[in-house]
């Protein structure tokens, strides 16, 4: 909109939970351009093209919210013991009729209203004596989500790079759940995580990010072991089986042998084509019971979600570029289509299914093996735009913006993530029914769930298309109804939830999430007295409500951290900002300083000044004691001191790897996510050795004292 900004625009923006302006910084306060705010808000319906439309549309929502008696969802927390705020307004003589998820009804007039209630999301219908009637979904929440039980120790990986030698070329469920029983009855874990498994977009070359899927409500079958599906021992056609097999221990020789990338592509390929000839099997009696069982709980959205995989082999995965009828799942073109393509569909509903049930299963091992967590799966922050979830939920994703993150210190120019967010207002409308729907899926198989980025719960920056991540704006939800439902599903799946909160975090948010029970993510090299003079925060100063760990899958793993390797990677890559020379003097002293606070604290013998841990790039040197595995168990040494509920040990640390799994801010210049878990001189490890990796065990046994069992 041109000319300077009106106050009817930020005042109409205020009423949207658009923002005009952000704090990046206590002391700063940046102002967005207007051409964000207009965009945020037509993609919330709302025309803000010129003045005249401003205090129309400024007009129409303060009526609205004037004259409605509820909003269109209300929260209340089991714990209090007075009606939410939204009720209480009601004018007196209004007349409340409930009904429960059960079905139950109920009448009330008096408060309080929502006395008795169980939890839940249930419906509300008020009727004023003036005859205005309003409806609304009521979330009637726990409290707080659970809480870990007790403290404990677990192993970080992505699934993908964990190949065994009876894997197909990548990490699969079936390395999961060896991994998790070694892990439990052996190393004494309490969970293991893993990255988002989440459904990729389709096709060659797909997008090997395990955090733009395609869908986030189903998992990818390209993670299935083959063999352990009860119908492959039936399949009639052997010899094709056989000659899979063989192609398929190939392509696991050439990672784990002979140095080549995962090909996540050749091994869907695979997997495909034999689960073709093992699906063809008929499901026994009780096989099929369970089948309709699952089909019949998920209902409409794993048809929406099978289809899609369907049209995409013949439309290609971009669905915004299919025939103009078969962009609407609910047209009759697609229900036309849908029929054609039965055996399609129920092909991919079938690997859906398959799925889920060694996801569970993997969970099963876990805890039976001692795990008090168990699996600790991700969810991303988002979708990809032309992907299975954006084309069956078009009405809860704003068309024409991108999620993504404004500019700050470390990334001058912002991101854009290439995600479409889910719309606020269209979320309360439906009772926030799609998240609902996700967290209950996904919580069918997780001991515990880390959302990535979990400050989207309260608000995300939002990227007009075409506009680069400076030209954006922060959008806000409705963070208490997020957390409720939350902790509503989490509380009845009895699973803990791990919110990642790092980077710039708006105030307040630690603090409410820390009171609803979702622990927080604490990096070792971020732990910094930031207020104060910089230096390293010492374990007693660190938060309970965490899980804490030395790196991540964005990071250098441990050993690249204080070797120094991490810049020379950066360096090789064209990458750095500043000389390398700079980054090199930083890197030791950061290093330096760490190392200098373990070997006061006691957990590792001290070391001299900086300049005296040798070259960046090379083994460090000092006393004896100080060679880089005794440094790498004194980290963790470290963050046992600390009262963390949780730790978390990154796998790769164990046999030295130095690569990070993604390196941020490239793509061509680096095989981010295509990675095996390899050594200290680049050879990649099978789970059969890694498991009996003398270094590995030696880094684990500094968690005796926290061992399960």
């Amino acid at each position: 909109m041109p000319g300077a900004r009106t106050d009817e625009l930020a005042r109409l923006a205020e009423l949207h939970g658009v923002a005009v302006s952000y704090r990046p910084a206590p002391d700063r306060t940046v102002t967005v351009p207007d051409s964000a705010v207009v965009a945020a808000l037509h993609a919330l319906g709302v025309d803000a093209t010129t003045p005249e439309a401003v205090r129309a549309a400024l007009a129409d929502r303060e009526r609205a919210l004037r004259e409605r008696l509820l909003p269109p969802t209300v929260v209340h927390w089991a714990g209090d013991p007075h009606d939410p705020a939204a009720l209480t307004a009601l004018p007196p003589g209004t007349r409340v009729r409930v009904e429960t998820e059960e079905g139950e009804e109920s009448y009330r007039v008096s408060a309080p209203l929502v006395a008795g209630l169980p939890l839940g999301v249930h419906r509300v219908t008020a009727t004023a004596p003036d005859g205005r009637t309003a409806h609304a979904r009521l979330v009637v929440a726990p409290d707080r989500l659970p809480a870990p039980p007790g403290r404990s120790y677990g192993l970080l990986v992505q699934l993908y790079s964990l190949l065994s030698r009876r894997s197909w070329g990548m990490g699969d469920l079936g390395d999961l759940a060896e991994l998790a029983g070694w892990a439990g009855r052996v190393a004494g874990a309490g969970f293991v995580q893993v990255n988002p498994l989440h459904s990729a977009v389709p096709g060659a070359p797909t997008d090997p990010s395990p955090y733009r899927p395609s869908s986030r409500r189903f998992p990818d079958p390209v993670h299935l072991r083959v063999e352990d599906v009860p119908e492959y021992a039936y399949a009639e056609d052997r010899e094709r089986l056989a000659g899979l097999l063989e192609r398929a221990a190939r392509l696991r020789a050439a990672v784990l042998d002979k140095g080549a990338l995962i090909d996540r592509d050749a091994v869907w390929e695979l997997k495909r084509e034999a689960l073709e000839t093992v699906l063809a099997v008929p499901l026994g009696p009780g096989r099929r019971a369970a089948y309709d069982a699952f089909r019949a709980a998920h209902g409409q959205a794993l048809d929406d979600h099978a289809t899609y995989y369907a049209l995409a082999e013949i439309h290609g995965p971009d669905w915004t570029t299919w025939p103009d009828g078969l962009r609407d799942p609910r047209s009759a073109a697609t229900a036309r289509v849908r029929a054609e393509l039965a055996d399609r569909v129920a092909f991919h509903t079938r690997l859906a299914w398959l799925t889920d049930g060694q996801l569970r299963a993997a969970q099963r091992t876990a805890r039976e093996a001692g795990m008090p967590v168990g699996i600790v799966h991700d969810l991303a922050v988002g979708v990809h735009p032309a992907g299975a979830d954006s084309w069956a939920q078009q009405d809860v994703f704003a068309a024409g913006m991108s999620v993504g993150a404004p500019p700050d210190a470390f990334n001058a120019r912002g991101q854009d993530w290439g995600l479409p967010p889910w719309r606020p207002d269209r979320l309360a409308a439906c009772g926030y029914a799609p998240f609902r729907e996700l967290l209950r899926a996904l919580f069918r198989y997780a001991g515990a769930l880390r959302i990535d980025h979990v400050m989207g719960l309260f608000r995300l920056w939002w990227i007009p298309q075409g506009s680069p991540p400076t030209e954006g704006t922060y959008v806000h939800y409705d963070a208490e109804a997020m957390l409720a439902v939350l902790a509503l599903e989490a509380g009845r799946a009895g699973s803990v939830v791990i919110g990642e909160d790092l980077g710039t975090v708006e105030p307040g948010v630690r603090e409410t999430l820390q009171r609803r029970g979702v622990l927080g993510t604490s990096v070792l090299w971020f732990e910094r007295e930031w207020t104060g003079d910089g230096r390293p925060l010492p374990p007693e100063r660190w938060r309970a409500d965490c899980l804490a760990t030395a790196t991540t899958h964005d990071l250098p793993p441990t050993a690249a951290r204080l070797t120094g390797d991490h810049v020379e990677l950066r360096d090789r890559l064209g990458l750095l900002t500043r000389p390398a020379a700079e980054e090199r003097a930083e890197a030791v002293a950061d290093a330096a300083e760490w190392l200098a606070l373990l070997g006061g604290l006691g957990l590792v013998d001290s070391v001299g000044p900086a300049d005296s841990l040798g070259p960046v790039g090379g083994t460090t040197t000092g006393p004896p004691g100080t060679d880089e595995e005794a440094q790498v168990r004194a980290v963790h040494r470290f963050l046992l001191r600390t009262p963390a509920r949780l730790i978390g040990v990154w796998l790769p640390d164990g046999v030295g790897d130095r690569r990070p799994q993604n390196l941020p801010g490239t793509w061509a210049e680096y095989p981010n996510w295509r990675l095996p878990i390899a050594d200290r001189e680049g050879r990649a490890v099978p789970l059969e050795e890694l498991t009996a990796a003398p270094r590995l065990c030696a880094l684990l046994e500094v968690f005796a004292q926290l061992r399960q069992g």
